[in-house]
């Protein structure tokens, strides 16, 4: 986001886990993995502020906090939250115009994509798989992003569960009886294989690995509550739900 606003000069080291823009790997020192992080080689950079996200930083903020680093942990959880933290990033690096002007955009095209769908009688029901084991459903960005792109959330019930320990499915077969129409796969730090997902006992009678719905969003794209989310994630989503139009007119075994 600090590259959109056009402020990445400001960035003074990042995570490993950062992708985008493709050049900030070449231009910016990585001092942290997710969950952990070399506090010394962040110190060394002598950082006016750090910015995280969410309680699995709790520790590296702490740590930070104790060696005189001021520290930022945003904790979004929807796309809303999404818009609030570009929002209070813009206003801390003084780019709040330009956050505003990219968040305005994001807005309308969020609107024309709901505008195209709207008038779709029948919608897929999505099964999202953040992890296997155990099998951890989608959180509450990718949910309404699903919804977003003419979807139904298969687990709307754990898609509010901000913790991924809450979203745990116990049961695997409770994916089957619930049948989804389209399964989506993105596993962090990991491939998701689609071919697999069939092996599952009772998976190959679900109707999305029967008409061959599966498929893999990778996790930089849509797990990141960010601008990537709201952007290529979107599009993917999109495109895997019209798909499923496009083969089968939008007919849901006659639902």
């Amino acid at each position: 986001m600090l590259y959109i606003l056009g402020e990445e000069d400001r960035i003074a080291g990042i995570s490993g886990f950062t992708v985008r823009p493709p050049r900030a790997r070449r231009e910016k020192p990585r001092v942290s993995a997710f969950t952990s992080a070399k506090i010394d080689k962040i110190l060394d950079l002598r950082p006016d502020l750090v910015l995280g996200f969410s309680d699995l930083q709790a520790d590296i903020a702490a740590e930070l906090i104790r060696n005189g680093v001021n520290v930022h942990i945003f904790n979004q959880r929807s796309v809303e939250g999404i818009f609030q933290m570009i929002t209070m990033l813009g206003a801390m690096v003084g780019r709040t115009e330009r956050a505003g002007q990219w968040i305005a955009e994001q807005r309308q095209k969020i609107e024309r994509i709901k505008e195209q769908t709207a008038h779709r009688k029948h919608r897929p029901l999505v099964y999202f798989e953040e992890w296997y084991d155990p099998i951890i459903t989608g959180i509450q960005w990718v949910s309404e992003l699903i919804v977003i792109a003419g979807g139904r959330e298969c687990f709307p019930e754990l898609s509010r569960e901000s913790l991924a320990k809450n979203r745990i499915i116990k049961d695997p077969a409770s994916v089957i009886d619930r049948n989804p129409d389209i399964i989506i796969g993105s596993w962090c730090g990991r491939k998701f294989h689609p071919e697999k997902v069939a092996q599952r006992a009772g998976w190959a009678d679900v109707n999305a690995v029967k008409n061959g719905h599966v498929y893999e969003i990778k996790s930089a794209d849509i797990l990141q509550p960010g601008p990537a989310a709201l952007t290529d994630g979107l599009d993917r989503l999109k495109s895997i739900i019209d798909g499923w139009h496009a083969q089968n007119g939008g007919e849901r075994n006659g639902s």
